[in-house]
């Protein structure tokens, strides 16, 4: 699993960061998305998916695919 993420996109709503947040985090000053591990290990996968696939910008995706449907 690699995480890549949008910072463009995101608009700061910090759903990822408050479900995993062992993975990710918020810029303190732009408060979009940081990923702190793109390659996270095999427990946090399931996690993870979840958070991509909640985040309202769709500004994360996960192994080069979108996750989330939003356009």
């Amino acid at each position: 699993m690699r995480i890549v993420a949008d910072t463009g996109r995101c608009i700061g709503a910090a759903v990822c960061a408050l479900a995993v947040p062992e993975i990710f985090d918020q810029d303190p000053v732009e408060a979009t998305v940081v990923v702190l591990d793109p390659a996270p290990p095999p427990e946090t996968h399931e996690a993870v998916r979840e958070a991509v696939e909640r985040c309202p910008s769709g500004a994360l995706r996960v192994d080069g695919s979108t996750v989330s449907a939003r356009t």
